[in-house]
């Protein structure tokens, strides 16, 4: 449906379960498009103020207004991983505009109008009568610049093929001051690995999950990533936003980490 009421079908050209974005291709005449400028969310603050455009729970075109409440977070791909887990998306905007169900594929906006991103989920723990998520003022929206960077490989190719490394962690990657003291290690900060993927990228390089015999809150004995080639590591963000939007299949990297307490690379 567009604003005017004309009505078309659209064909499916590519689709990208990791940023759960799609390439939708309509046969629409030139007057019934308003392409909107893209903005670059590289250079969005926390605080700054926002826009989100829906249909939620089906109602057409509504606007929320909101701030940027964070930077950075992580959530669970939609793609399995091999082993049965699934992968991790990084770079993720949080914002307290309301988004419902309804809302995910819809753009966030900044003042200019420019869209920062595609919002494309919420963190609930409500659930209404209808079996649906109620909005908590915590919705998550994927980076426009990773839409720019997956949008022409959909067209061109249909699908996108991302990096990755091969590793399990803790959620968010880093550790509290409990957990590192409890494995013994010399610091919380950076990307502890917990285990590594066979036969994955991490696995050829030799990196080191923790032993499961000498497990306290996790496994105890794996690496840590505190760097990759010249960018500091604080966090699992860090690192899967960084190969997410600088790295492509095949690429080499240099991952700097702890290991026994030393560094190395």
């Amino acid at each position: 449906d567009f604003p005017s009421g004309f009505k078309t079908r659209g064909e499916i050209i590519g689709t990208d379960s990791d940023s759960d974005i799609a390439v939708i291709k309509v046969d629409a005449p030139p007057e019934e498009l308003f392409p909107l400028p893209l903005g670059d969310s590289d250079q969005l603050s926390v605080g700054q103020s926002v826009f989100a455009i829906g249909n939620p729970h089906g109602l057409y075109g509504t606007m929320t207004t909101g701030i940027i409440s964070s930077l950075g977070r992580t959530m669970q791909s939609l793609r399995e991983a091999p082993g049965g887990a699934f992968f991790t998306a990084g770079g993720i905007i949080q914002t307290d505009a309301a988004i419902n169900p309804g809302n995910s594929g819809g753009p966030l906006l900044n003042l200019n109008g420019e869209v920062i991103g595609v919002n494309v989920a919420i963190s609930s723990s409500s659930i209404a009568a209808n079996g649906q998520p109620v909005n908590s003022g915590i919705g998550f929206t994927i980076p426009i610049n990773i839409v720019k960077r997956v949008v022409p490989f959909l067209i061109a190719d249909g699908s996108y093929d991302y990096p990755y490394i091969g590793i399990g962690s803790p959620q968010g990657g880093e550790l509290n001051l409990f957990e590192q003291e409890a494995l013994g290690i010399s610091q919380s900060t950076g990307v502890y690995i917990i285990n590594v993927s066979p036969d994955s990228p991490a696995a050829r390089a030799g990196l080191q999950g923790g032993d499961e015999a000498n497990s306290i809150t996790y496994p105890a004995g794996g690496d840590i990533i505190i760097a990759i080639d010249d960018a500091e590591v604080r966090n699992l963000n860090d690192l899967i936003s960084y190969i997410i939007l600088h790295k492509s299949p095949g690429d080499t990297v240099l991952l700097t980490i702890i290991r026994d307490n030393q560094e190395i690379q």
